[in-house]
Order: structure tokens, then sequence, then C-alpha cells
């Protein structure tokens, strides 16, 4: 007996080793709190290792452990030399209730669901547009081959009637002999959450709330990093859906959306178009009443990839529809009109012939591109469709009713829309080629500043900056001395080593981003007269990353969601928005010049933020009233938050923070890290210990690229611990 019992000494003292470090308590300790991992330990329900001495063997932290046997014995914690979130994980793995419980409330402390200084406005997830049962289907679309046509109308009725087809059963698929499923047959699309839950006696509410209280699971002591953060959001309740419906209809089955996650938010004036999967809504703010919903379009069966607005149309535009609202899904195209009063009118549906990549207006013609070479332009006062053939696009850019086009070829193309669709030969497009590269590396980046001479000279003073897929970015200007000549090389710069996918010249400083885990660089720019000028020249200013970790299939709409920028004008201060990883509830705003940090975004609610937008509201009319940026993000539950992005420049220009290098630091990388190997778990509550970290899985999720990154950082910091550890020896 006294063997088998050898972690037992005298007057039922506990000997434990927990990381290395051995303690040694009594059993009425341990078990001071029914219920938990030590009542467990100590009853035998749960497997124990033994060390070489017969302590009981504990794989956590020691230091941790010690404040808790601490609690344990005079319920007082230190709470000043610890990490409140790392200490409340561990007493959930405990078990410890009541001391998570402390733990979480002083957390909160620093928490509030009504945000911070910065926190705008908070918008509510709508209500989503409900599927016809029996619509009429489209006709065949506006044919590529025509280069002016108008938009056909919907033709004859679909009698089949396909409930739940958001997921869409292949025809070889071994689920159509499984047996039947009990739910019934008249379920809607809308409504396909509740085919992954259990039918239970009573009707089952379709809100998120009540989803998610289906989806919690008994205790389980092996606790979450961070409870809250699975617990308030769809994302882990989003991803048990995918796998499901893949485990049982195949991977190519899995294409499934959560109908409320928010999937891209564009802004144009004081109005927002908000993307969901499968339907978009509109917002318009007012002087006096805020934002008002005004517009929510019918349900769309493909799942949206691309959004566009337009909030002015000016000439042209019908006079009961001064807003448009167009969607891109596969070669598709639909654009809406909206009114004043919230009134819509349905266009049309055009048809590209190739996946729609972007979708974006210019004045009042809606344009959409394609990367293998095809532009389709709608025109508001002709109502005509016209697709134009060129060379395949890597890049664009627009200036005022210009259209800039960075080919593969190494030439720069554009085309004037303002005299669209008067300029026309043989019904094409009048397609201007620009310049070539000295090179004829393809243009992957492009960026055209106006001097404010522009306006006076009829656009002939222009600054073009643009990068090449060999790494280079160069500077060509073309001035009123010019006229009559293309615009000359005025400088190159070849201090990357991968292709530029992004270049912005502003009134101040050229920014360049490549592929390598988006390195930035940046030049001071200066200007004579507003021209830009060689004495004395660019210089640099800055060099840092802007790391954003990504899925190694994202979804088709996540780029444009998700866009690190810069944003702002090319005369203000424009800034980088930072999402670390693709399942997160912070972004980290730095200044597009330097890379410092401007602020941190954090969702209110802690749900994860699925995209975000950067954009100037006008000012209101009253007297005084100036023009103020936002954030606007969305959230996997539906809902827009805003972020008044104004003052926190105004707040970072004065230095009223302690300065921070600018995107997360170290310890924050982890924790986010961490969170998103927890949100792409499969396990609603995953077992952190002692099993072994759950890299695997978090690898294989992630670009090879970004793999080999964590890895390199990994490396360094274990050589620079080693030696430290050898210097303390």
């Amino acid at each position: 007996m006294a063997a088998s019992h050898s972690w037992y000494g005298g007057d039922n003292i506990v000997h434990l080793n927990v990381g290395g470090t051995r303690f040694d308590t009594s059993k009425q300790t341990l078990l001071c709190i029914p219920d938990s991992f030590f009542t467990a330990l100590l009853s035998g329900r749960i497997s124990s290792v033994k060390d070489e001495k017969g302590y009981i063997f504990i794989d956590r932290d020691p230091k941790l452990f010690s404040i808790i046997l601490n609690y344990l014995r005079t319920r007082d914690i230190d709470a000043n030399n610890c990490d409140l979130r790392a200490l409340r994980h561990e007493a959930e793995y405990y078990g410890l209730g009541p001391l998570a419980k402390r733990l979480t409330l002083c957390e909160d402390l620093t928490l509030s669901t009504c945000g911070d200084i910065l926190f705008y406005a908070h918008l509510y997830p709508p209500s989503p547009p409900l599927p016809e049962i029996s619509r009429t289907s489209e006709s065949s679309t506006t044919s590529s081959t025509s280069s002016s046509s108008r938009p056909q109308n919907r033709g004859s009725a679909d009698s089949c009637v396909r409930p739940g087809s958001i997921v869409r059963v292949p025809e070889n698929s071994p689920a159509l002999h499984a047996p039947p499923m009990t739910h019934s047959s008249t379920h809607s699309r809308n409504s396909s959450l509740e085919l992954r839950m259990p039918a239970p006696a009573q009707a089952v509410s379709r809100s998120n709330q009540d989803l998610r209280n289906h989806a919690r699971v008994s205790h389980s002591r092996t606790a979450s990093l961070d409870l809250r953060h699975t617990r308030n959001s769809s994302a882990d309740l989003n991803k048990m859906f995918r796998n499901d419906i893949g485990l049982v209809f195949g991977p190519q089955a899995s294409g499934w959306f959560d109908p409320l996650r928010v999937q891209i938010i564009k802004a144009h004036h004081n109005w927002i178009a908000v993307a969901y999967a499968h339907f978009v809504t509109c917002y318009r703010l007012k002087d006096s009443s805020g934002w008002q919903h005004c517009f929510t379009s019918p349900h769309i069966d493909s799942c949206i990839e691309r959004i566009a607005i337009n909030a002015k149309m000016g000439q042209g535009g019908q006079e009961s529809t001064s807003k448009m609202v167009a969607i891109s899904y596969g070669n598709q195209v639909r654009l809406w009109g909206v009114g004043e009063d919230g009134s819509k009118t349905d266009i049309g549906t055009f048809n590209l012939s190739v996946r729609v990549e972007f979708l974006f207006f210019i004045g009042s013609q809606l344009v959409a591109l394609s990367p293998t070479g095809k532009i389709g332009v709608w025109h508001a006062m002709t109502q005509h469709w016209q697709i134009q053939d060129v060379v395949p696009i890597t890049s664009f850019d627009t200036a005022g009713s210009f259209l800039l086009l960075g080919c593969d070829n190494g030439a720069i193309y554009y085309i004037d829309m303002q005299k669209f669709p008067l300029r026309m030969k043989d019904n094409d497009l009048l397609v201007t080629e620009l310049y070539r590269d000295p090179t004829s590396d393809p243009i992957t980046a492009i960026s055209v500043y106006l001097t404010p001479k522009t306006s006076s000279l009829c656009g002939n003073w222009i600054e073009i900056a643009y990068g090449t897929s060999a790494g280079t970015v160069r500077v060509i200007v073309q001035h009123p001395e010019t006229v009559g000549h293309g615009p000359q090389l005025f400088q190159t710069f070849t201090v990357h080593q991968s292709p530029v996918t992004k270049v912005t010249l502003s009134e101040k400083f050229l920014v360049s981003v490549c592929s390598e885990y988006n390195h930035v660089r940046t030049w001071g720019v200066t200007r004579f007269r507003g021209m830009i000028s060689t004495q004395p020249g660019s210089m640099p200013v800055s060099s840092f990353k802007i790391i954003s970790l990504e899925e190694v299939e994202p979804n088709v709409s996540y780029i444009a969601g998700n866009d690190i920028g810069p944003y702002g004008e090319q005369d203000d201060e424009q800034v980088f928005v930072q999402k670390v990883v693709s399942e997160t509830d912070k972004l980290f705003v730095r200044y597009a010049s330097t890379g410092k940090r401007v602020c941190v975004i954090r969702s209110v609610d802690n749900t994860i933020i699925t995209s975000f937008c950067v954009h100037e509201c006008e000012g209101s009319s009253r007297m005084g009233s100036r023009p103020r940026r936002f954030i606007f993000t969305g959230h996997s539950n539906g809902t827009i938050q805003m972020w008044d992005l104004t003052t926190a420049l105004d707040i970072a220009a004065k230095g009223d923070q302690p300065p921070i290098v600018g995107g997360p630091t170290p310890a924050e990388l982890l924790r986010l890290l961490d969170q998103w190997d927890l949100s792409n778990s499969h396990c609603s509550t995953p077992c952190m210990s002692p099993a072994a970290v759950a890299t695997h899985s978090a690898a294989s999720r992630i670009k090879a690229a970004n793999v080999a990154f964590l890895n390199q950082q990994q490396n360094d910091s274990a050589g620079s611990s080693g030696g430290d550890s050898s210097d303390g020896k």
C-alpha cells in the first residue's frame, strides 16, 4: 500500500512535480475547491505519471502553479507581478472556477462593450432576405462577343424547387446512398444552419445566440486560451459546419458560408455597402440621425465575391436612382439603382465571360476587370455594357476620369472614361499605350499622382510610380513642357528582391510593398511648386513589414475585404491596417510612412473581424464641421463596428501615448497565433496539455511561405534564448 501511494507523505501530504519544480502541500489544500483537476487526480479518475522520486508529474508552468497553490492556501492572490490572462488560463485548466471568474473580472476592468475612446458606432446585423422557393431563371446574359448591348431580362420560370441547395451534392457522391436525414424537405437555404444541429422538440430559433447555445458542450478541464474569444463568435460554429459538410459530402461540397458573416465593406461619400455571403445591405450617414439602413438586395444564390458603390452618380444617371450598387460572382455582374427614399431598381445582370477580379466605379461608369485581359464597362447615360479585350492586366489605378492599366508585357495603357462612349473606333474602347518599361517587366503595381496644377493644364501634369515583377520601383513624370511626348523616366529604385505588390505616390512620400511578408520601403519626396524635384531628391525614410498570415485556401472575397492599404488621400497622412491572422479580433493601424503604430482596434464584443475598410466621410452642413476618417469593421456575427481614425491620428500626433515600434510585439504576435490555432481547431475546447501543441494542424492551414517565416522566427528566438542560458550558467 505504501508503494502504491508513494506520493503521499505523513499526515496526507501530497508531493507534486510541476514542470520540474517540486511542491509539497496537503490533500486538504488541493481539495478545498470541489470538482477540480485535483479532485479527479487524487481520486484516481485520471491517470498520473510519477518521477523518479515518486512525485506526481504535472506538465504545467511552475511559476503560475505557485501562485495558484498560494491561492488555495490563503484565498489571496498577488496580481501585480503576473500575467492575468495566462493565470486565468491555468485556473481554467485546473478547474478552479472561483479563481477563473475573479481573474476574468480583473481583465474586464479594462474592457467594455461600449468600446474605448476610438469606438464610434455599432450597427446590428440585418435580417437576411429569404430565397424565393420558385423563382425565374436567368436567361443567357449579354454575350462577350458583342461590344455593345443591353442587359437581358429574366426569362422563363424555373419550376424546380431546390430546398437547402447551399450544399450541392455531387452526382457521384457516396452521400447519395446514405440514410435519409430527418429534417424537413422544405428547409430553406437561409436556415441551413439547422441542418447541422439536432432537431429539438420545440422550434429552433435562428438567432446567433441560440446557435451558440446549441454548440456549447459540457465542462472540460482542458480550457481554451481565451474562452471569450470562442464563446462570443460564430467562427468555430462556421468551421464546424464546413467540416461536417466536407465529411458527409466530400471536400468539393464544403463551400458553405455563414450567411451573416461580413465578407466585404466598401464606402463612398456618406454611404457604405456591406456584402454578406448571399445579399448586400447599404447604410447612409445623416447629420442628425446618424447611420440609417436604406437598402437590402434580394437573395443571391451564388456567393458574392466583389462589391462596388457609387453614392454620387452626377449627370447622366437616372433621376430616380441617384446611387448605384454592383456585385459580382463568378463572371456575372449585377447592378441596382437606389433612390433617396430607399427604392431600388434592378438595372440588369451582365456577363464578362471570365471571372471578375476587380469591380469599381469611375464617375458614372461601372468597370469590371479580369487579369486575363478583359474589361467590361457599363455607362449610365447610354445604358450600354461593353467588353474590350486587352493585354493581360497585372495592376491598375484610377486618376480622375482616367483608368490606367499595368500589363504583363511591361506597358502602361490608359482609357479616358470621361469621353466614353463618344471616343470609340470600330465599337472598341480607345486603349492608348502611355509608357513601356525599359526592361519590359510586368507592371505589378501602379499609382498615379495628379499635381495641383493638373486641373488647369487639362491633365498634362502627371506623375506615376509603378513596380515590376522583378522588384524594381520607377517614377515617371509628364510635365507641360513634355506635351506631345510620353512620360519621362525620373527615378529608379531596386531595393526589393521580390515582386512589388503595392506602390503609392503621395505629396510627401513614395511607399512600395513587395511580396516578401509585405516588406515596405518608404522614401520622402521633395517638391518645388507642387512638382516633384530632383534636389535633393527622394530620401529613404523607413523599412518595415506588415505581416499578414493567410490560410492556404482563403475565401474568394477575403483579399477584397482585408486589404492592408495604404489608405488615405494623397495629400494627407496615409495608414496601413494590419490584420496579423485571418481569425482575430484585433487590427493594428500603422503610419504608412514610418510603420509606427497609430492605434489598436479591438472588437468591442470579442467577435472575429472578418473584413474592414477605411473611408473619409464628408462633414455635415453645420459650420465648422470637417470630414472625419473612419475604420469600418465587419464581424463574424454580422455586425458593423465603426472607429474614429481621425481622433486616433490626432492622439498619435500629440505623442500622448508611449511610443511603440509599430506592429505587434513578439508577445502580441504569439498571443494572436495561439488564438488562431484555437479558432482553427475542430474542437470547441481543445486539449492544451499534456498533449503536444497542434502545430501541424495550424501549419497546414497557413501558406508555405508564412510557415517558413514562423519557423525562422522560432529558430532565432531559440538561438537567443540558448545564448542567454549559456551565459547564465
